[in-house]
């Protein structure tokens, strides 16, 4: 297989092995602390769990990637990588000891959720310093094809972790403390992997005359809004973006309420409640793999217009039919579906975008894509809050999404007429 070969040819590379085994722990590690932060909120046996609780865990494990990320690039460019690696996973390691031992302690929720909050925020700068490393262990010619692998295997390794979270927590007596725990083991790992490269190898540059930081934080922030009106002048990605912020907020919705659904609706007790979780979380991440799959031919067959219509179209008709009976079968089958109709969605749109926007706005413009998508997210939880009663049964949530996506393929049939996004 061709993917095979090229991770042979990279992983030939001394530096690039050793920088690929720091994003392996610590995304692996994401993996672990998220699904236990999820578990914690939603699965513990002496809580009450209410989509209000889920909609704030959701802001905490989202928010602060919208909010540091378009300014994690100011301080990379200051401080050696390899440190934001070393010291980056030590803190984590810590606060994420620090949260299992708030776990055990039943403090109250806002000090938790604020322990985790310091916990993503530092993994902003840790991606963010993963991707601007790579240039510094790959030579120019291979750079396209490691920053294809590189960030596809951490999100495999990120899968791992919540998969073995689920594992652990299932074996280990429904201790959250103790999933948690692995966590910071697997982010000290990663902080000692990182010791085995040089501290300059991975930059910036010595020597390398930089502007004062308040001065770069302003131009990072009036960058932000030249890159919004310069997406404002392109339509057709602002179309698309538009398209898949609805469609991200559709799919959070849909996940609130599966989560209820699992917890209440589904089981008798939280080990199978968890294990049905795990089950729509391993198919929808199916659906996202099918569609990595189909949607290159697709796009090469409809457009990228045609094919997120389709998607929404089909999300508008297979949503309402496999989600009104509530009933764990279809309702998984739907898992799959929403994760290659939202996945095929947005490959599309980063087509459009990368494709639409100028060369010299695309990092600003991917920066507004990343709020974007996120803040749906957390919106859509929100909205579900409001309207999804304890046990998750909720026709008029199912109704509203359908409506929203009938709306969305409505939307971009007529752009690809009109030639607005084809």
């Amino acid at each position: 297989m061709p993917v095979v070969r090229d991770l042979r040819v990279l992983l030939r590379l001394t530096n690039f092995r050793r920088l690929l085994l720091v994003r392996l722990l610590s995304q692996c590690a994401d993996g672990v602390y998220q699904v236990a932060l999820a578990t914690y909120v939603v699965f513990s046996p002496e809580k009450q769990t209410s989509p209000g609780a889920i909609a704030s865990a959701m802001a905490v494990l989202l928010l602060p990637y919208s909010l540091v990320g378009p300014f994690a690039g100011v301080l990379l460019d200051r401080w050696q990588r390899r440190q934001v690696f070393l010291y980056g996973n030590l803190l984590r390691a810590l606060l994420a000891g620090c949260t299992a031992i708030l776990i055990t302690a039943s403090v109250p929720d806002w000090l938790f959720y604020a322990s985790a909050l310091t916990v993503t925020a530092v993994n902003r700068f840790v991606l963010a310093g993963l991707s601007a490393s790579l240039p510094r262990v790959v030579d120019a010619d291979r750079l396209v094809m490691a920053n294809s692998l590189s960030p596809t295997a951490g999100t495999l390794a990120a899968t791992a972790g919540g998969g073995l979270a689920v594992g652990v927590r299932l074996l280990a007596d429904d201790s959250n403390a103790m999933v948690v725990l692995l966590g910071a083991a697997l982010y000290l790992c990663s902080a000692l992997a990182s010791l085995r490269m040089g501290r300059g190898l991975l930059g910036p540059d010595e020597g390398l005359a930089q502007p004062r930081l308040g001065a770069a934080l302003a131009s990072t922030a009036h960058g932000l809004v030249l890159g919004l009106r310069h997406l404002a002048e392109r339509r057709t990605a602002a179309r698309a973006l538009a398209a898949m912020t609805l469609m991200r907020f559709c799919y959070g919705a849909l996940t609130v309420m599966v989560l209820m659904l699992c917890r209440y609706a589904w089981s008798s007790t939280e080990q199978e409640g968890l294990a049905l979780l795990g089950l729509a979380v391993g198919l929808t991440g199916v659906g996202f793999f099918a569609a990595a799959v189909v949607s290159p031919w697709a796009v090469g067959r409809l457009g990228a217009g045609g094919w997120m219509a389709l998607c929404a179209g089909s999300a508008a008709v297979l949503e309402p039919a496999l989600g009104l009976s509530f009933a764990p079968v279809p309702l998984l089958a739907a898992a799959f579906l929403l994760g290659l109709i939202t996945q095929g969605t947005k490959i599309a749109t980063d087509t459009v975008v990368q494709t639409a926007v100028d060369d010299s706005f695309r990092g600003r413009v991917f920066s507004l894509y990343d709020v974007l998508f996120n803040v749906a997210f957390v919106g859509a939880a929100g909205v579900a809050a409001l309207l999804l009663p304890p046990e998750g049964r909720s026709v008029a949530l199912v109704v509203l999404v359908a409506v929203l996506y009938t709306a969305t393929a409505a939307l971009l049939l007529r752009w690809r007429r009109t030639g607005g996004l084809r």
